[in-house]
């Protein structure tokens, strides 16, 4: 394989530093980018790997690390949209300083890294943008509204972007992980609460444990960097790719809507 280059935020842990990894393992170079690059001692020692600051609430970050991307290795192959976190808890707790960092750094975030790439990608008619979505941009679960709300909407821009892009030989790929182990569940997750809130106290100490379960049991990121890099090199116009979900996608298009969502209650308030 010709040596080719891919862009991937949100390079720090988690999916992110697995899927640079994968890359790096079969020879391409790996802009790993970071809102703090200078904070990580181990990806940056890898051939092939260059940390670059990018934080994809600053339209100048995106701009100057997709310059620098395309400077240093010649053009960019594949973006992946990974950064992205979760805030939970019950929607009347919510802030609208939350709200809005929420939007910003899943949605716009996400948005404003692929408007800032196409430029690059449509005048070499080719390249592959793979947005990073979850499950929960198919299904809901409590106390994941906002969050769902952002998946949702990856989903959505993603379907509807592939019908401009593919004139251009621009493929659009969307990843739907479940529930994987990473710091997700605890240092990448936004708990929402409020003083004096204690209407939902209940409902959030029966659904939360079990939430948390779901991911300290979820496998391994690599499970998902594999399917990423699949979409990246597979050559389809295929766009949804799953990982991890164990079938409950499926589900959810097999049973109508009061069912499949008892089903999620029985599972989520046990």
């Amino acid at each position: 394989m010709p040596n080719k280059t891919v862009l991937i935020t949100g390079s720090s842990s988690g999916i992110g530093r697995a899927t640079a990894l994968r890359f790096q393992q079969t020879g391409w170079s790996v802009a790993a980018t970071m809102r703090s690059p200078e904070k990580e001692t181990e990806l940056g020692k890898l051939a092939g790997i260059t940390l670059i600051r990018l934080d994809v609430t600053s339209e100048d970050s995106i701009e100057a690390a997709i310059a620098e991307t395309i400077k240093r290795f010649g053009g960019i192959d594949v973006v992946v949209n990974n950064a992205g976190y979760g805030l939970v808890g019950p929607f009347e707790a919510s802030t609208p300083e939350q709200i809005r960092r929420q939007f910003e750094t899943n949605v716009f975030g996400l948005m404003n890294v692929v408007r800032a790439v196409l430029p690059h990608m449509r005048e070499r008619r080719a390249g592959v943008i793979i947005n990073v979505a979850s499950m929960g941009g198919r299904i809901t679960f409590p106390l994941y509204s906002l969050y769902h709300g952002t998946k949702w909407a990856v989903e959505g821009f993603s379907e509807g972007l592939q019908f401009e892009l593919e004139q251009f030989g621009i493929r659009v790929k969307i990843i739907e992980p479940g529930a994987i182990k990473t710091d997700f569940y605890d240092r990448s997750m936004d708990v929402m609460k409020k003083a004096g809130l204690v209407a939902y106290d209940s409902f959030v100490n029966r659904a939360m444990p079990n939430m948390q379960r779901a991911g300290e049991n979820g496998p391994p990121p690599s499970i998902v960097s594999e399917v990423i890099f699949k979409a990246a090199t597979d050559g389809s116009n295929r766009m949804r790719y799953q990982a991890g979900t164990n079938g409950v996608l499926f589900l959810r298009r097999l049973l109508p809507d009061g069912l499949f969502m008892s089903v999620i209650k029985r599972a989520v308030l046990k």
